[in-house]
C-alpha cells in the first residue's frame, strides 16, 4: 500500500478476536473504525498537522465505548480505570506520555499537553492528575470510565482459575477490543504517531502497559510512524515500535518489510500487532494474532476496514 501523498492508519486493538463474533457487534465496531478514519482523512484533507490528526483521531476511539481507552478502558484488579497514553511527532522527535489517570476524560490530549508545556517526556499518576487540573482539561467522575461489559470481564476473570487470569492478563481486551492507536503522514513527510489504553483486564494496580512507553507501543521519527498493540510485556521486551524504525534504519527496508520482519521474528506468535506509516506515504498493518481492530486511507484512494486476516479492501 504506497501513495505519493498523505496516509493515515488506525487500529482498536489486536488479540484473540473470535470470528463467531455476532454480526451486529462486528458492524458496530467496522463502522466506528470507518466514522474514526473518516475523521482523520478530513483533517489530512484539511491541512491539519499530523500530530492534531493523530491526537484528533484517538480521542474519537477514546470517547468510544467500544474500545480500550478511555471511556470503555479495561479494569484493574480493585475496579478502577488506569488509563495511559502516549503522542510523538517525527520531526523533532519530541513527545509526550502519560500514565494512572483516572479521571482525565482523554488521555491522549493530557499526553500533548506533557509534551508541548513541560520540558518532560513522561508522567504519571497523582503528578499527572495534578498537571491535568492546572492545565484545565477536562475531567469526569470515575463512573464515566466504567461500562457494564467491563465490569463483566473483571468479575469473569477474577472468578477463572490462575491459569485462566493469567492468560487474560495478558491478553488485549479478552478477544474483544484493545488499546487505539493512530499513525499519519502529510503530503510533505511529515509523520506522527498516538497511541492510548486502559490496560488489561484485571492488572496489577499501578501496572504500566507498553502504548506510553516511547519506542515500545509508540514511535515516530523521520522514516515512520509506528502505533504497537497486543500482548504489552511481549512489545516493551521487543522495543516493537522503535524497533520497526531501527530495521528500516539500519537495514534500509520499507516500513512494510521491517513490520513483516518484527511481527514474524521478534515477538512470540499470537501477542503483537502494529499500524505504521513511512514518510513517503506506504501503510501497513501487521499482526500474528487471530485479528486486529484496523483502518487505512491513502490519498491515492485505497482504503480498508477490517478485523481478520486477508480481509480485501473497501
Amino acid at each position: 500500500m504506497t501513495s505519493t501523498g498523505w496516509a493515515i492508519a488506525l487500529h482498536g486493538g489486536a488479540g484473540d478476536i473470535p470470528r463467531s463474533m455476532p454480526p451486529e457487534r462486528r458492524q458496530l465496531l467496522e463502522a466506528a473504525l470507518r466514522h474514526s478514519l473518516q475523521i482523520g482523512v478530513n483533517a489530512l484533507k484539511a491541512n491539519q498537522s499530523t500530530l492534531d490528526v493523530v491526537e484528533l483521531v484517538v480521542r474519537t476511539l477514546e470517547d468510544n465505548p467500544n474500545f480500550n481507552a478511555g471511556k470503555g478502558s479495561d479494569l484493574a484488579s480493585n475496579g478502577s480505570a488506569e488509563m495511559e497514553a502516549c503522542i510523538m511527532d517525527g520531526n523533532t522527535m519530541k513527545c509526550g506520555a502519560v500514565s494512572g489517570l483516572t479521571t482525565v476524560k482523554n488521555p491522549i490530549s493530557l499526553s500533548r499537553l506533557v509534551m508541548d508545556k513541560t520540558p518532560h517526556i513522561y508522567l504519571g499518576f497523582n503528578g499527572a492528575e495534578a498537571f491535568a487540573r492546572e492545565q484545565g482539561v477536562e475531567t469526569v467522575d470515575q463512573s464515566y470510565f466504567v461500562t457494564q461489559e467491563n465490569i463483566d470481564k473483571l468479575k469473569q476473570a477474577q472468578a477463572s482459575t490462575q491459569e485462566v487470569k493469567a492468560e487474560a492478563l495478558l491478553s488485549s481486551g479478552n478477544g474483544t477490543t484493545g488499546t487505539v492507536g493512530c499513525v499519519a503522514v502529510d503530503s510533505y513527510g511529515n509523520l506522527a504517531a498516538a497511541t492510548s489504553t486502559g490496560g488489561c483486564t484485571n492488572k496489577m494496580v499501578g501496572r504500566i502497559s507498553a502504548s506510553p512507553l516511547v519506542g515500545a507501543g509508540t514511535y515516530a521519527n523521520n522514516l515512520c510512524a509506528v502505533s504497537a498493540t497486543g500482548n504489552g510485556e511481549a512489545i516493551m521486551r521487543a522495543t516493537v515500535a522503535r524497533e520497526v524504525g531501527a530495521v528500516m534504519e539500519y537495514k534500509g527496508l520499507s516500513v512494510k518489510e521491517a513490520a513483516e520482519y518484527v511481527i514474524g521474528e521478534r515477538v512470540p506468535n499470537l501477542t503483537t500487532g502494529l499500524i505504521a506509516v513511512s514518510a513517503t506515504g506506504q501503510v501497513t498493518m501487521t499482526f500474528n494474532t487471530t485479528g486486529m481492530f484496523r483502518a487505512c486511507a491513502t490519498q491515492d484512494g485505497y482504503t480498508q476496514v477490517g478485523i481478520w486476516p486477508n480481509e480485501l479492501s473497501d
